[in-house]
C-alpha cells in the first residue's frame, strides 16, 4: 500500500476510535467534534476528507461495532468443539466483555439507543447476536439438550430481553460493574428452566467449560 494510503487510513482509524470513545461517553448530540479532533491528532480537514458530518462519522462507528460483533459471534458459533449452550455461553460472556473493554462496541450500544439512530437498532449488533443465538437453540434443540416442547423463538427472546436490560443497567453503573456475570445470569436463568435435565445434571457437575475458540 502506498504511503500516503496508508497515513489515510491510520488517520480515518483514529478519527474512528476516538469518535467511538465520544460518543460511548456523552452519546450522539453531547459528542464534541474538537474533542474527537483532540484525541485523535488529525486536522478538521482530515475529518472531512473522510466523513461528511458528525452523523456519516457515528454511522462509520456503528458499522466497525457491527465488524465487532460478528467477530465475537462468529468465533463461537463455529466453535465445534463445544455444546451449542457452550457457545451461546461464550459468546454472551465475551459480549459482555466488549461493552467495557472494547469502546467500538461500547459506542455502538450507546448510538443505538440515541434518538438519532434508535430506528436502526434491529439492524445492529442485538441482531448478529440474535440470529446466531436462534441458530444454536435450533442446535440444541436437534441434539435433544432442551426440554420436550420449549418454544426457540420464546427462550432467545427471553435471553435477549434480558441482556437488553442488563446493557442498560450497566450504562447506568459504575465503570467497576461485572457486567459478564450479570450477562452470564441472564442465560443460566432460562437454562435452568428449559434444558433437559441430563445437560443440567452434567452443566451442574462441571459448570462452564475453560476452552475458547482461537482468536488468531
Amino acid at each position: 500500500m502506498p504511503l500516503q494510503q496508508e497515513r489515510a487510513r491510520r488517520t480515518r482509524a483514529a478519527i474512528v476510535e476516538s469518535a467511538a470513545a465520544e460518543f460511548a461517553k456523552r452519546g450522539f448530540a453531547a459528542a464534541s467534534i474538537n474533542l474527537i479532533l483532540e484525541h485523535s491528532g488529525a486536522t478538521k480537514g482530515a475529518m472531512y476528507f473522510h466523513f461528511k458530518s458528525k452523523e456519516d462519522l457515528a454511522r462509520a462507528v456503528l458499522e466497525e461495532g457491527l465488524d465487532h460483533y460478528r467477530a465475537i459471534v462468529d468465533r463461537w458459533v463455529g466453535f465445534s468443539e463445544l455444546d451449542p449452550f457452550e457457545r451461546l455461553h461464550g459468546m454472551i460472556c465475551d459480549l459482555g466483555e466488549a461493552l467495557h473493554n472494547d469502546v467500538i462496541i461500547a459506542a455502538e450500544f450507546r448510538l443505538v439507543i440515541d434518538p438519532e439512530f434508535a430506528d436502526e437498532a434491529e439492524l445492529r449488533g442485538t441482531s448478529v447476536w440474535g440470529h446466531a443465538g436462534y441458530r444454536l437453540a435450533e442446535e440444541a434443540e436437534k441434539l435433544g439438550l432442551f426440554r420436550p416442547g420449549v418454544d426457540l423463538r420464546r427462550f432467545v427472546g427471553a435471553v435477549g430481553s434480558s441482556l437488553a436490560g442488563q446493557r442498560y443497567l450497566a450504562d447506568l453503573a459504575a465503570p467497576g460493574v461485572d457486567v459478564r456475570s450479570r450477562f452470564e445470569s441472564c442465560l443460566e436463568i432460562p437454562l435452568e428452566a428449559t434444558a433437559s435435565e441430563d445437560w443440567l445434571a452434567r452443566w451442574r457437575e462441571r459448570g462452564w467449560p475453560s476452552a475458547r475458540p482461537n482468536t488468531e
